[in-house]
């Protein structure tokens, strides 16, 4: 019988029945050590057993335990989770089932991308529930090896519509941010009274409060104090034990009982508790090198210490198990581990070799980064880390253990552990005087940087570091350079960027292949300086190279659609992010994903596909999160906040601002963009004081050259002149004519002759309105800004009581910003049409119905339209097929369609999705 748990069971079976009714569900059960969470797990797997009908809702149960002595073998739970269903891996689309059976040892291909293994569970997952639902129970998750865990926290990130129940039991140390949770406190009076009466009657009184006080309702505390207590303590007739923290009392009990074994049994138990995994074989074949055997675990079992199969032993609780290693003098645990290491092969030889090891040894370290870089190929990347740290302490020489500290450090920046891995780089620093060993982890600390806020900093690292390895590795010295130049870039650190451009034209001669990277970094120098005419060829001629033929280094890739969206070309931008996001996806490279989909969605809503941009905006976001990417959620959040600021949205806006602003220091590239995503809605709001005061101070902050701030001019110059200061504009607006006129798209000439229009005299302004509208026609770039233009021309006209020629550019304005959704600018444009004497004509039926779409609907209705099968649109989107096929069923009736034919209607202008 479960005491005192009713509310928790009835959530468990809502769990269950959504699974039954095709719904997918997640829940984190937590609480402390015996708390009664594996006794909830037990009655979620009976309450499945008992369903009588015999049906195909009759729930298939996975379970898997975290085990503490596993924790560092690479995918360890996951193998547990998954042994009863691995024949059906050929069901899964190629790549995924061989990133899944090399994760799991099952082939020797690799296991890729750690997020194309998550994807797999996933889809494995809907395809059993495709027959009957699914109910995973996992325990003790806080001690899941850190592959398992990140594979099953990204797969239930994304459960839908497939009818997969997944439940985690987890004390401190999981970490599964965004998943639902149930807190689990301790026994009320009476069910804890009623536990303890069931299972130790007969205690005397004034103990038996003692042990209710003591417990605090722990229910294994209530089971297991008791049992450590001899018979005169149990009567009354001596005194129990002092009192400790309740784990405490539990692992002493624990203790006591292990301590009346016989040294033999002692010594199997200690054998089984070092070897984790309950293999039977194993742990007897260890054993038996230390003297003890069978017949010594059948004594513990029959004490009721662990339960013996004819293949495994199990501890009956966790505690158990730590009490039977920890109570064992170090000697002796040693001397466990060689036994175990002498038995075993592989991964798991070499993590007992190294628990044997108190001292460096290198054959041991070698083995353990073996098994480290192992864990890497198979997917297993969050593994790799403590793995590598380890190698690290083993290791005598001093180069080998910079060398793999600096590997751990990698490993955890890139899982997004960024404190671990500052930690460990700075560790590595101080190992080494040798500056090619040091790039490794000032590469790491560099990052570090930037993810805290300060690409400054960063930049200062990385160029400081290329400097002394251009002569030996150039190529290594270049890509430092290119990072360190985007960071020197989107902080306004002149100094850094001087300095890389001298290192870029000395390395220019020794990198032939790579001449035009860096002469691109020269430029971006020369762009700073304010020498446009110097600048733009070369970037302009590195963004076409890659469009013709894309780089070979993701990190030059980046740096190009970077400079892309630098020089307003949002085409090229588009085009190279959705070719790199399309590469990523094909190779299950979530971890690279956010920073590709968030400058695609830069692209997008520049190019006026402001439902398309929201759409990858809200999938950046999410992968961002899944892969521990925190820094990125800010510049994400800025790009959809300008989405709500052109929408009217002042409370999104706001609320997205805010997101962006709380993740740097208040002047890093996300918070300067959320200004001006704020600063433009006090403009369309009419508050131009309030707008010119927080873009005149933003474009002379640090993040004043980055693409957001620069494009804010036309919003400056308009805030000027409305608040009466058109001299505030003055610098930067200079500034902006200098670059658009040297060589910047139609666009941005339009934006500069609408600019020059607002501050030149009345009698002037129409010729240049004229010139601007023309500038925009060039290549329909921008129709925001294009709108904003003819908008402006035709309020001018008006004054100038031209009505019927206002008409044309008010139209056009009025169309524009409906399609767009630009609400407070379409009343603008609707008042002004109705002022010149035109009834202006309601927005059209089909964008109704696509603004009806939630961003995830739209980008399946987008691919779908585009040809794409549900299983492609499942691969691509990192979704299950069943929630591909949910999600097209709410679209439909949105749509006023019935059929996938007609999805036809509702195809973007151009491709929005890689």
């Amino acid at each position: 019988m479960l005491r005192g748990r009713d509310a928790q069971r009835a959530e468990l079976a809502r769990l269950a029945e959504a699974a039954r009714a095709g719904r997918s569900g997640v829940l984190v059960v937590r609480g402390e050590a015996g708390i009664g969470k594996t006794a909830l797990l037990d009655e979620a797997a009976r309450q499945a057993a008992r369903r009588d009908s015999g049906g195909s809702d009759v729930p298939r149960v996975l379970r898997a335990t975290g085990v503490e002595a596993e924790a560092a073998l690479p995918f360890a739970g996951l193998q547990m989770l998954l042994r009863p269903v691995l024949p059906r891996l050929d069901a899964l689309p190629g790549a995924q089932a061989d990133a899944l059976r090399g994760a799991l040892g099952l082939a020797a291909t690799g296991g890729g991308d750690r997020f194309l293994v998550g994807l797999a569970v996933l889809t494995l997952l809907s395809e059993l529930a495709a027959e009957r639902p699914v109910l995973c129970l996992v325990d003790d998750a806080h001690w899941l090896d850190p592959a398992s865990a990140d594979a099953l926290v990204f797969a239930a990130r994304r459960l839908g519509a497939e009818g997969v129940a997944l439940v985690f039991a987890a004390r401190d140390g999981f970490d599964a941010p965004g998943l639902p949770e149930l807190e689990l406190d301790g026994l009320g009076r009476e069910a804890a009274a009623g536990l303890l009466a069931d299972r130790s009657p007969g205690l005397a009184a004034p103990l038996r409060d003692r042990i209710l006080k003591e417990a605090a309702g722990n229910p294994l505390a209530l089971i297991e104090l008791p049992a450590g207590l001899s018979e005169e303590e149990r009567s009354g007739r001596a005194s129990a034990p002092a009192a400790l923290p309740v784990t405490g009392r539990v692992l002493a009990s624990f203790g006591v009982q292990i301590d009346r074994l016989p040294e033999p049994s002692r010594l199997v138990l200690l054998v089984a508790a070092a070897e984790g995994g309950g293999e039977l074989g194993t742990v007897l074949r260890a054993a038996g090198q230390l003297g003890a055997g069978a017949a010594d675990l059948a004594l513990a079992e029959r004490a009721g210490l662990v339960q013996v199969t004819a293949v495994s032993v199990a501890f009956r609780h966790p505690l158990v198990r730590a009490a039977a290693y920890q109570g064992a003098p170090l000697a002796t645990r040693l001397a466990a581990h060689r036994a175990l290491a002498a038995v075993l092969d592989g991964d798991r030889r070499a993590l007992h070799r190294a628990a044997a090891s108190p001292v460096p040894d290198e054959s041991v370290a070698a083995e353990l980064e073996r098994t480290a870089q192992r864990a890497r190929d198979r997917g297993a990347l969050a593994s790799s880390p403590a793995l590598y740290e380890e190698a690290a302490r083993l290791s005598p020489g001093g180069g080998d253990r910079a060398r793999r500290m600096t590997r751990a450090a990698q490993a955890a920046i890139t899982v997004g552990r960024t404190e671990q891995a500052g930690a460990l780089a700075e560790r590595a620093l101080a190992m080494t005087g040798d500056p090619l060993l040091h790039v490794g982890p000032t590469m790491v600390r560099a990052t570090v940087e930037h993810e805290r806020g300060t690409p400054g900093g960063s930049a200062r690292l990385l160029a400081g570091s290329a400097e002394p390895i251009a002569g030996d590795d150039p190529g290594l010295a270049l890509t430092l350079l290119v990072i360190a130049a985007g960071n020197a870039w989107s902080s306004a650190e002149e100094a850094a960027l001087r300095r890389v451009a001298g290192l870029a034209a000395d390395l220019m001669p020794r990198v032939p292949g790579a001449a035009p990277v860096a002469a691109a970094l020269v430029a971006l120098e020369r762009l700073a300086a304010g020498d446009h005419a110097a600048a733009l060829a070369p970037l302009r001629d590195l963004v076409g190279r890659s469009r013709a033929e894309p780089h070979e280094s993701l990190i030059v890739r980046l740096f190009v659609i970077n400079l892309a969206l630098l020089l307003g070309d949002d085409a090229a931008a588009a085009e190279l992010a959705s070719g790199d996001a399309a590469r990523s996806r094909g190779l299950g490279l979530a971890g690279a994903l956010p920073l590709t989909l968030q400058m695609l969605a830069q692209a997008q809503a520049a190019a006026g596909l402001h439902r398309d941009a929201r759409a990858v905006a809200a999938e950046a976001l999410g992968f961002a999160r899944d892969t521990g990417q925190s820094h990125r959620e800010g510049r994400i959040a800025a790009v959809t906040a300008r989405l709500a600021a052109i929408e009217g949205d002042a409370e999104g806006c706001r609320e997205l601002a805010g997101r962006a602003l709380a993740r740097g220091d208040g002047h890093d590239e996300a918070a300067a963009a959320a200004g001006c995503a704020l600063a433009l809605l006090d403009l369309a709001q009419g508050r131009y004081q309030e707008a010119l005061d927080r873009l005149a101070e933003i474009v002379q902050g640090p993040a004043r050259h980055t693409a957001a701030v620069r494009f804010a001019t036309g919003d400056l110059v308009e805030a000027a002149v409305r608040a009466g200061a058109p001299g505030r504009a003055d610098g930067p607006f200079r500034r902006f004519a200098a670059w658009s006129e040297a060589a910047g798209p139609p666009w941005a000439r339009g934006v500069t002759l609408r600019c020059r229009a607002l501050l030149a005299p009345p009698r002037e302004a129409g010729g240049l309105f004229e010139q601007a509208a023309a500038a925009h026609r060039e290549d329909g770039g921008r129709p925001f800004e294009r709108a904003r233009t003819e908008l402006l021309h035709g309020e001018w006209l008006r004054r100038a009581r031209r009505r019927t020629d206002a008409r044309t550019p008010l139209r056009f304005a009025l169309a524009a910003f409906e399609r767009l959704g630009a609400a407070p600018w379409t009343e603008r444009a609707r008042a002004e049409l109705r002022a010149s004497g035109e009834t202006a004509p309601e927005s059209t039926a089909a964008e109704e119905r696509l603004a009806a779409l939630t961003p995830q609907e739209l980008q399946i209705v987008r691919l779908a339209a585009g040809g794409a099968s549900n299983r492609d649109i499942a691969a691509r989107l990192f979704l299950s097929r069943r929630t591909v096929e949910y999600h097209l069923y709410k679209a439909y009736p949105k749509l006023g369609i019935t059929s996938r034919a007609e999805l036809s209607r509702f195809t973007a202008p151009v491709p929005p999705l890689p």
